[in-house]
């Protein structure tokens, strides 16, 4: 097996693995004042940056047949202005385009797999930066690693690891890429047992706001190690990772899932709550996420909702179903129970990442509070009896994670805030085309996120930054922490990193 620098090497790869640095590097800034441009077409396009650019790599428009793809989003309100794609095939190329966009005016935004859904990309405007062709993945067995390139994508990795006898942290979802999630957190299924998908990242080779092609570690840059570790939208295109993979211990995951009726809402948020306070304060490690909606489910009801709810186990179904008794006293009127391999498991979330018009609004929390979540139902109800055009779609979600491996990564290692919380919950529903709901669909999020909040008055709003939506009532400080100490060092970061603050479409710590 190839040493790290010597796949580099071979694949002609920049080798941007320095060891040590003295002071940090100072951005090259622009050398003039940018100009107006506005004539960004895909002829003038290639004709200016086609040569500069590797065999393979595309430019287009959209009259392309590439570019329904290409510039397709998770969230369809969510509507980046795309004039023209470049899709670079090597990482050298990023820099290249990078440097062009700069030399003349353009604004240049970074597409992996369009699950994106902050308003704030909206404000966008020039060329977009495509990572599709970005995907190679080099396993390093000796060093317990494996570089993965900027567009590798989760449905991919995982099974491609997990046949070579490893696995690493991802996002929960096999249908997104794997440095997007990690560059906000990436909570997943093995969350408790080895962290964020942030937390094992050993080095970033990354791109900078003015194309300078740098690598990141905590001996080179480290100050920006810190800022991509949770912030890192705002600071740097990543090109490619090193990661820590992990040995597969396991054969087989357990999964079992339940549909409870509402009059055992009480009953299950009271053992969830017991349930994520074992083992010492954390949920079971091996129990790496349990995820639950209330819903409708006209099998079971046309005027109710129900709770439905899937737990994921990397372990076999006698030691999984010890844990999971009380939930299995409760009563379901339905369940499903199997086990199957992690890359099968995986893929059970994979219908959330539709393209479709979503109103959305989500919050973080560290226990459920179950007045709160009744207060949730009836709300629900009652709009779902209100809006019937978007009770087909409307849930309340719930993510329950294990925390233990990525709360003892200490807080205020990473410019990621939310270590404490280990619930993710959100509102979602499709708003139909033509409906004219969507006025209705927002106040219907936000009241239920505001629910939740008033659920836990002792703490303050926090949002985890690859949910968040861009409302105005989604402040800086419950998306990036709110110890002062951490915006801060982030506005220092930007304006040593990137001081045009070209990169400010994705929940920009910095305006305008």
């Amino acid at each position: 097996m190839l040493s790290l620098r010597s796949f580099l090497v071979a694949s002609g790869l920049p080798l941007l693995l320095p060891l040590v640095t003295g002071s940090p590097v100072v951005p090259r800034y622009f050398q003039r004042s940018l100009f107006s441009r506005g004539n960004i077409s895909v002829n003038t396009v290639e004709a200016e940056l086609g040569a500069q650019l590797s065999s393979g790599s595309l430019i287009f428009g959209p009259d392309d047949p590439l570019w329904a793809n290409a510039t397709s989003r998770f969230d369809t309100l969510v509507r980046p202005d795309v004039q023209v794609v470049v899709e670079p095939a090597t990482e050298a190329d990023v820099s290249k385009i990078v440097t062009y966009c700069n030399e003349n005016s353009f604004e240049f935004l970074v597409r992996n797999r369009g699950h994106g859904i902050t308003t704030s990309l909206s404000a966008f405007s020039g060329i977009q930066i495509n990572m599709e062709q970005l995907n190679g993945v080099d396993i390093n067995a000796d060093e317990g690693t494996a570089v993965l390139q900027g567009g590798t994508f989760a449905r991919d990795l995982v099974p491609q690891l997990w046949d070579a006898g490893y696995v690493t942290t991802t996002g929960a979802s096999p249908c997104v890429g794997i440095l997007g999630p990690a560059l906000g957190g990436g909570y997943g299924r093995y969350s408790g047992l080895y962290g964020l998908a942030l937390d094992d990242i050993l080095h970033y080779n990354v791109v900078l706001a003015n194309g300078t092609a740098i690598g990141v570690n905590e001996t080179s840059h480290p100050d920006l190690l810190w800022a991509l570790k949770g912030a890192g939208h705002n600071f740097a295109i990543v090109t490619s990772v090193v990661k820590q993979i992990y040995p597969k211990e396991i054969d087989t995951w357990h999964y079992h899932s339940y549909v409870w009726t509402q009059d055992k809402l009480e009953t299950v948020f009271e053992a969830l709550n017991v349930f994520h306070k074992s083992d010492n304060g954390t949920t079971p490690p091996k129990m790496g996420v349990n995820y639950g909606s209330i819903i409708m489910n006209t099998s079971v009801s046309t005027t109710e909702a129900v709770l439905e709810w899937s737990f994921y186990y990397a372990g076999p179904a006698d030691e999984a179903e010890e844990i999971l008794e009380p939930f299995n006293a409760i009563g379901a009127v339905a369940e499903d129970v199997f086990d199957a391999s992690y890359p099968e498991v995986s893929t059970l979330t994979d219908g959330n990442c539709q393209g479709a018009p979503i109103a959305l609004a989500s919050v973080l929390t560290v226990e459920y509070n179950v007045t709160a979540e009744r207060e949730l139902y009836d709300l629900y109800v009652a709009n779902v009896a209100q809006y019937p055009e978007l009770a087909a779609t409307a849930y309340a979600w719930h993510e329950g994670y294990a925390t233990a491996g990525y709360q003892a990564v200490p807080s205020d290692s990473t410019a990621f805030p939310h270590r404490e919380e280990n619930h993710i919950m959100f509102f979602a529903t499709v708003v139909p085309d033509g409906s004219g709901l969507l006025d209705a669909a927002n106040a219907w999020a936000k009241d239920s996120r505001d629910i939740w909040n008033a659920g836990q008055p002792d703490r303050l709003p926090a949002v985890y930054v690859n949910y968040a939506a861009g409302h105005d009532y989604e402040t800086l400080e419950s998306i990036y922490g709110y110890e002062s100490w951490r915006l801060d060092r982030l506005r220092c970061l930007k304006a040593d990193y990137d001081p045009q603050n070209r990169f400010r479409f994705y929940n920009p710590i910095v305006q305008g």
